[in-house]
């Protein structure tokens, strides 16, 4: 028998093929079993007529517990009904595991629960429908990249540094010196940008943040290209191009996944380039304009003063030009300011947040000296970095885009923590 999966059927309407799945629900109605079949790669519903298997066969349908794995055979039928749009007639079933006491059932569950069975908790249409849009997300990254001559870098996971000089980092013992775990890539994608050109770095990052809000996780993925001669206002326009490549990229290829998790699809199809600008300078004003007054100039804004100003805007929109003291050492200055320096952040619509982070970077070498003088780190550590500004140094610039609050906004979800598939949370290390 031809053994397929679920998104395949459509390939195969008419024919008797194989599913290998799990039993993600059932009901009946007195002759026929109606299973909602989930293989990993989508949900389909399979219909068990009596008349047709049989008692004994008919009995098994019936009796299986939800999640129990089966080879099921059948003959798969067009289903206008339904949004996947095909179905599966029941011939054979031959159960492979029963599963005992399955603890998530339909119906709610709270919040801590759900996050001691994270393991068990992927399963569900809505989890399995997130992690799909984050691959898609993903596989547009590399897409995008490859097509536009960047070349994937690896940067160090464990650094003898901080890459912005800040103490909330996850010390270790690296043999007799120590050693953290990686906040970004952003130093070593510098060095590969003098290099290559044009790169690119995809791996996980930690913050040890004592944050407990939804846009924070302790160990996240980032998405971090560096460019050589490429210079602030270009910066930008790589950034807005690239989000919207992935954004609808998800849009064309997902589109059961929004579906599934109602997402508001209209919202996703505004997002194209160009995106909005909004000065510090302006974005301060505007707040007072509307109520903020609790933040002045030099302050750095949070999440109540991202959301005001993003939901001025249908897109989403770059903050930029921040003051010199909230940013970190190695920023490009304005050339016709001393207090402002060439960065922005990317604010997401929707109350997402900053989603990226970006700058043109210091390339004359004794600036660089002087801002690390400024921040009191160590020369030593950052000797190397420094030495990149002696050996034919050109301007550059980057960026870093978090991964999981990039999948949060485009699919909707309430909380970071469903962006990934086993979050690590202030008080949360397990599963």
């Amino acid at each position: 028998m031809k053994k397929i999966t679920i998104n395949d059927m459509k390939h195969h309407v008419g024919e008797e093929i194989t599913l290998g799945a799990w039993l993600a629900n059932k009901r009946s109605s007195g002759k026929i079993a109606f299973l909602q079949l989930r293989d990993g790669s989508g949900f389909v519903q399979g219909v068990v007529v009596k008349e047709e298997v049989g008692e004994e066969l008919f009995a098994v349908a019936k009796g299986m517990t939800q999640e129990t794995s089966m080879y099921v055979t059948g003959v798969v039928t067009e289903d206008s009904r339904t949004t996947f749009g095909y179905e599966l007639q029941v011939k054979n079933i031959d159960v492979i595991a029963e599963a005992i006491d399955f603890p998530i059932t339909p119906k709610e569950h709270g919040t801590e629960f759900l996050m001691d069975n994270r393991h068990l908790w992927l399963r569900s249409r809505k989890q399995h429908a997130i992690m799909k849009i984050r691959n898609e997300v993903i596989r547009a990254t590399y897409e995008f990249f490859n097509e536009n001559g960047f070349t994937k870098v690896d940067p160090p996971i464990l650094t003898g540094s901080a890459p912005e000089g800040t103490s909330e980092l996850f010390q270790t013992k690296y043999f007799d010196e120590d050693a953290y775990l990686s906040q970004s890539g952003q130093l070593y994608m510098e060095a590969a940008a003098m290099a290559l050109g044009k790169v690119f770095s995809f791996g996980p990052t930690f913050r040890a943040e004592k944050s407990k809000t939804r846009r924070h996780l302790i160990e996240f993925w980032m998405i971090e290209p560096e460019m050589a001669f490429v210079e602030f206002n270009e910066n930008l326009e790589v950034q807005e191009n690239y989000v919207s490549y992935i954004v609808q990229s998800v849009v064309k290829n997902c589109p059961l996944e929004l579906e599934r998790l109602g997402r508001d699809v209209s919202k996703l199809e505004k997002i194209k380039v160009p995106f909005p600008r909004i000065s510090y300078d302006d974005a301060i004003t505007f707040l007072h304009e509307n109520g903020f007054n609790d933040i002045q100039w030099g302050d750095d804004f949070g999440s109540p003063h991202e959301t005001a100003i993003a939901e001025h805007y249908d897109l989403p929109v770059f903050i930029t030009h921040y003051p010199i003291g909230i940013k970190p050492f190695y920023m490009q200055p304005h050339p016709d300011r001393d207090d402002v320096v060439l960065c922005a952040d990317l604010i997401a619509p929707e109350g997402y947040g900053e989603i990226i982070g970006g700058s043109e970077r210091i390339h004359d070498h004794h600036l660089m000296e002087q801002r690390i003088k400024e921040h009191n780190l160590d020369p030593q550590a950052y000797a190397w970095y420094l030495e990149l500004r002696k050996q034919g140094s050109v301007p550059h610039s980057g960026f870093g885009l978090g991964l999981e609050r990039t999948v949060a906004w485009i699919s909707g979800a309430e909380h970071v923590r469903e962006s990934i598939p086993f979050p690590r949370l202030l008080n949360r290390l397990y599963p």
